[in-house]
């Protein structure tokens, strides 16, 4: 006969476990729900501005010719983003009598007069703008929609044809065009303008452009000088990354190697000193990267050795605390072997426990290795070094955001290649 106080035992406890099973997804709805308010996601959502995030959108994959009148001269001038160095002549911009017309396709026209400015939208109608007495009247088919807002010092209006902003000081028309322009060759450049199969006879068996150098070494030239995008300086950036990460990663590997010995139980038998290296390792990996990053920014002063310190002192204290883990969990079997030869400590250590943890330890320092390549890309935005830097002055500008997705595309294929490679050297030296 099975005992009462058994059933009543297995009964409460699988009771206990059923509430813990429920109470736990309804603490995390309220803790969600909570979050809601606390955060005011209703407030963020209701401020989203989701124009300027189509427009964002819309410049990492495109460019945007730019056509820009100053009413105080009444100069007119096409540039390619803005910039007054690479001047173009569209054929869908004209001007006659004082007079400027922007085509903007399916209907969409854009008049430049001596008056004001007209911005023809098909289904829409008439928006012109004046100026009188220093502010700007608009007068346009009313309700004004959301892509139009208007005050007394600008005007703008954003349609799928292209953007349209009247300021007291100018008007500006931008077109939009799929790709990332003069990505290759600029103006400057005999390659510039010219299609593959151009490029590839120029490059291989025309005449030379330059008697002192073959094609296609000035091919590479232009290409690296690019002074649109700097190419040179991008890949010299990502070097800079790659660096930092790797001198902070390895050099605290080598570092921390020795410390995990007098932090390992079975290594160090002074309890004091064993106690008191792991708090030291507790407090380095305790601080973020980041504010080490800060720190020694003040000490050192900025650049990529800064960040590599960074990521040395952070590594030291995971490293610590990982190497003395699997320094603690080897076979003691094979140390005693080594023992019975007469080796002394520093051989027991060298043959009796190395090759033991050997594959551990690269498994862990070649995963940070991959994983301090992304963060030294944030810790280059603070330090002033790598690609890191480039990002952050390319968002801080505001005006070319294609330059803010080639720096992106060039991190990921940068992490996806040293994942890559990471996952290369494990099987290599760890599986052979």
């Amino acid at each position: 006969m099975v005992d009462a106080s058994l059933i009543a035992t297995v009964e409460s406890s699988f009771s206990r476990r059923r509430r813990v099973a429920f109470a736990i997804p309804v603490v995390i709805i309220l803790y969600l729900i909570y979050a809601v308010f606390a955060f005011d996601l209703p407030g963020v959502i209701a401020r989203a501005r989701m124009d300027n995030a189509a427009i964002l959108l819309s410049d990492f994959w495109s460019y945007k010719i730019q056509v820009t009148r100053d009413n105080r001269s009444d100069r007119v001038l096409s540039t390619v983003e803005g910039d007054a160095r690479y001047t173009v002549h569209p054929d869908w911009v004209t001007e006659a009598n004082g007079v400027t017309t922007v085509d903007l396709g399916a209907g969409n026209v854009v008049t430049y007069d001596a008056d004001g400015a007209r911005y023809v939208v098909p289904g829409y109608g008439t928006i012109d703008i004046r100026s009188q007495r220093g502010k700007l009247v608009l007068t346009a088919p009313q309700p004004l929609p959301d892509w139009i807002s208007a005050s007394d010092t600008r005007v703008g209006v954003t349609t799928p044809a292209g953007r349209f902003n009247y300021t007291r000081s100018k008007v500006e028309t931008f077109r939009y065009f799929p790709g990332w322009e003069m990505f290759f060759f600029t103006p400057e450049s005999p390659f510039f303008d010219k299609s593959v199969g151009q490029v590839v006879a120029l490059a291989l068996w025309d005449d030379r452009v330059d008697p002192a150098q073959s094609n296609l070494a000035h091919l590479g030239r232009d290409f690296w000088n690019n002074q649109k995008w700097h190419h040179g300086d991008v890949i010299w950036a990502l070097f800079e990354t790659i660096l930092m990460a790797f001198l902070g990663t390895f050099t605290a590997a080598i570092v921390a190697l020795p410390l995990g010995f007098l932090a390992a139980s079975n290594m160090m038998p002074i309890r004091v000193l064993r106690s008191a290296m792991r708090r030291v390792f507790d407090f380095i990996r305790g601080v973020d990267a980041l504010i080490w990053t800060i720190v020694l920014s003040r000490a050192f002063g900025p650049g990529p050795m800064t960040g590599a310190f960074a990521i040395l002192m952070t590594d030291t204290g995971a490293f610590g605390k990982l190497f003395s883990e699997a320094l603690e969990n080897i076979d003691e079997r094979q140390v005693e072997g080594i023992r019975s030869t007469g080796a002394n400590a520093l051989q027991r250590a060298r043959f009796g426990v190395i090759p033991q943890v050997m594959p551990v330890l690269l498994s862990q320092v070649l995963y940070h290795f991959e994983s301090n390549t992304r963060s030294a890309t944030v810790i280059g935005a603070i330090v002033g070094g790598g690609i890191g830097l480039l990002l952050t002055q390319a968002i801080q500008t505001q005006r070319d955001w294609e330059d803010v997705a080639y720096y992106l595309v060039l991190i990921v294929l940068m992490v996806m290649v040293m994942d890559w490679a990471s996952g290369l050297i494990r099987r290599r030296l760890i599986k052979g």
